[in-house]
C-alpha cells in the first residue's frame, strides 16, 4: 500500500470519526429527551441516526451495503443470530430489523448519554464475565422481549470474529426461540472486510448481507437448532 493510500485513509478515517461521534451524541440525547414515547417510535426516531452512520460511512469512506434475502424475514418477533465482525453490524442490526433488542455488555449501560439511550432501546444486558448469568438473563429478558413484539439480535460467537473464519457457537439463542416458539432467521456479512475490528482505517468496498430462510425452532434441539444456523451462515460467507 503506498504512503498516498495510506494517507487518504487516515484522513477518511478521521473525518468519519468526526461526524460519526457527533451524529451518536445527537442521537442518544434526542432519545433520553423523548424517552417517555412509545418504544417503536422512539427506536424509529433514534435508529435514524444509525441510518445517518451509514450514509455518512458511504460518503466519506465509500462503504456501501448489499442486502439479499429480505424476503425472508418474517413479521412478527424472531430471533436472529448472525456472525459477529465489526461495529457495523451493530448499528446496521438495530435499524434494519427494528424493532430490535440487542444483546450487549452491561458495562455499555454506564455510559453517559450513550448508555442511557442504549437502555431506552430495550436490550438484553448480561454480564459477560458470567457466562451463567447472563444465560439465565437472556433466557427471562429475551422471552419477555419477544412477548413486547421485538426481534432479538445475538451474536452466537460471544464476541467479534474473524472475517474468514466463524467461531463456535453458543446455544442461548436457540433456546430462547425454542422456549418462546419463534423463529430463528440466520444472518451472514463480511462488514469485517471493510469496518476492520483491530483497525482504525477504513476499507471501501460493499458489505455483503445475506438473510436466510427461518429456521423453525419447533423441530430440534437447542444445539441442533444452533449447528443449522452456523452452517448456514459458515456456506453464506
Amino acid at each position: 500500500m503506498s504512503l498516498f493510500v495510506r494517507i487518504r485513509q487516515l484522513f477518511r478515517a478521521l473525518l468519519f470519526y468526526a461526524g460519526f461521534g457527533i451524529i451518536v451524541v445527537v442521537s442518544s440525547f434526542i432519545c433520553c429527551v423523548f424517552a417517555f414515547l412509545p418504544f417503536p417510535l422512539l427506536q424509529r426516531i433514534t435508529t435514524y441516526g444509525n441510518r445517518l452512520i451509514l450514509g455518512w460511512l458511504w460518503v466519506v469512506c465509500n462503504i456501501d451495503v448489499k442486502v439479499t434475502g429480505e424476503e425472508n424475514i418474517p413479521d412478527g418477533p424472531c430471533v436472529i443470530l448472525s456472525n459477529h465482525q465489526s461495529t457495523w453490524d451493530g448499528f446496521f442490526m438495530q435499524w434494519f430489523f427494528q424493532p430490535a433488542s440487542m444483546i450487549l455488555k452491561r458495562e455499555l449501560l454506564w455510559i453517559p448519554i450513550f448508555g442511557w439511550s442504549l437502555y431506552f432501546m430495550r436490550p438484553i444486558a448480561i454480564e459477560r464475565n458470567n457466562p451463567a448469568a447472563a444465560f439465565r438473563s437472556i433466557l427471562k429478558h429475551g422471552q419477555r422481549r419477544l412477548m413486547e413484539g421485538n426481534r432479538i439480535v445475538i451474536y452466537p460467537e460471544g464476541t467479534r470474529g474473524n472475517p474468514d473464519k466463524l467461531s463456535g457457537f453458543k446455544s442461548s439463542g436457540a433456546a430462547i426461540a425454542k422456549k418462546a416458539c419463534v423463529d430463528i432467521l440466520p444472518i451472514a456479512h463480511d462488514a469485517g472486510k471493510y469496518w476492520l475490528h483491530h483497525s482504525f482505517l477504513k476499507q471501501s468496498g460493499t458489505i455483503r448481507l445475506h438473510i436466510g430462510p427461518v429456521i423453525n425452532s419447533a423441530f430440534g434441539s437447542p444445539r441442533d437448532l444452533t449447528k443449522q444456523a452456523r452452517d448456514w451462515i459458515e456456506s453464506a460467507l
